[in-house]
């Protein structure tokens, strides 16, 4: 259904990767979620009055929560989509990650809510009504909240949006709480034995676990996570691909919100190249960048001697040295300024999170090793961050 509406209301359907479409598939993933939901809420109450269950009832007043949460999701597509203004120069896309946590953090509530009212219905529990129109009506939510998740997740795949995550998970919860309604509603049937209350239990503590891994996957593009590596292979594809380029390092990539990615990065050229045809080759490196991964990039190029032969010998030597420190550990942006009573070694030396080493340590441990070469090098480093994997 959610693609037959796409080809209807959505312009360009398939270029998933452009902001207008993007905004398009998540509010029509909102407004058909608070469709479905309201529709859900209302049988599912009717089936909890008519059976006086409270696993029931909790479970429709759960989904008219979800019909909220479908709006906030609607909302905050709408918001993502606001151009960038004074105040906010790299645009509002991060909108989508704080709806995606709102969205998380209702899951949680209804779930301490439910977990309370099925605590106060094993304490003073009460008879289940069956009826087979309950039982019709907790197997059609069951399969419809199961396709709300299918398509949401699909969505989400398309056009990684964390909102959606968030939402698919949300659906696939209430999907697996009403089944183990419905286990328990027959069970009574069949046995006389009421295990509603436990149910509710269970799904409560369900439903908490789906909202704390919702919440902890939104918080982490929030606070600044590192790129997909996926992403970063791409972009050392693309900038690689120049024939002038000979390495690259410092990359950094901002995330701003989906479709709103900022990257930053130093290449390599050699130092002996027509700097005007080589700034030509890195602007169209940025273009392609731009067009092919949707974002914008900032070059830096950084002039590498290719041809001497006393620095190219020392890089390898400084370079092997350095990578007994640990695993990972490497250099770049090596140069050699030699003077009258000493010979500076620069360069960069880049330490991996994984690495438990703090700073002072590692200049004492360089320094050390290049000493081991001659008394008379002196290295000059910065020791640099890891901001992708």
């Amino acid at each position: 259904m959610i693609k037959l509406l796409a080809k209807i209301f959505i312009k360009d359907n398939e270029n998933y990767r452009l902001p207008a479409v993007r905004r398009s598939y998540g509010m029509l993933c909102g407004i058909v979620g608070i469709c479905f939901n309201v529709m859900l809420f209302i049988f599912k109450f009717l089936a909890g009055t008519l059976s006086g269950s409270i696993s029931i009832t909790a479970d429709a007043f759960n989904n008219l929560s979800d019909a909220g949460t479908s709006v906030i999701t609607l909302i905050g597509f709408k918001l993502s989509g606001t151009k960038p203004d004074s105040d906010h120069p790299f645009g509002h896309g991060r909108f989508e990650y704080i709806t995606a946590l709102v969205v998380a953090m209702i899951i949680i509530l209804m779930g301490f809510e439910l977990a309370t009212e099925s605590v106060k219905k094993i304490i003073t529990p009460s008879d289940i009504e069956f009826s087979y129109v309950t039982i019709v009506i907790l197997a059609v939510s069951v399969l419809v909240k199961l396709y709300m998740a299918l398509y949401n997740r699909r969505i989400h795949k398309k056009i990684n949006s964390p909102s959606l995550s968030a939402t698919a998970a949300d659906s696939l919860s209430d999907s697996v709480a009403t089944l183990v309604i419905l286990v328990s509603t027959v069970i009574f049937k069949l046995w006389n034995v009421n295990i509603d209350a436990w149910c509710g239990l269970a799904v409560s503590a369900f439903i908490l676990y789906n909202g704390f891994k919702a919440a902890k996957e939104t918080i982490s593009p929030l606070l600044g996570q590192p790129p997909e590596k996926e992403f970063v292979d791409n972009i050392n594809t693309i900038v690689m691909a120049e024939e002038c380029v000979l390495g690259i390092h410092d990359l950094v990539v901002h995330d701003y919100g989906p479709g709103r990615v900022m990257i930053s990065l130093h290449a390599e050229v050699s130092a002996n190249a027509d700097m005007m045809e080589t700034h030509d080759a890195i602007d169209n490196v940025e273009r392609r960048l731009r067009q092919e991964l949707n974002c914008e990039a900032v070059i830096h190029m950084d002039p590498v001697l290719e041809d001497d032969e006393t620095t190219n010998h020392l890089r390898g030597i400084v370079a092997e040295l350095v990578s007994t420190i640990g695993e990972g550990v490497s250099i770049h942006d090596f140069r050699v300024v030699t003077g009258p009573t000493h010979t500076n070694l620069i360069f960069d030396i880049v330490i991996p999170y994984e690495l438990k080493m703090d700073k002072k340590t590692v200049t004492e441990k360089v320094n050390a090793l290049i000493s081991s070469i001659d008394g008379n090098y002196y290295p000059v480093f910065n020791i640099d961050n890891v901001y992708v994997k």
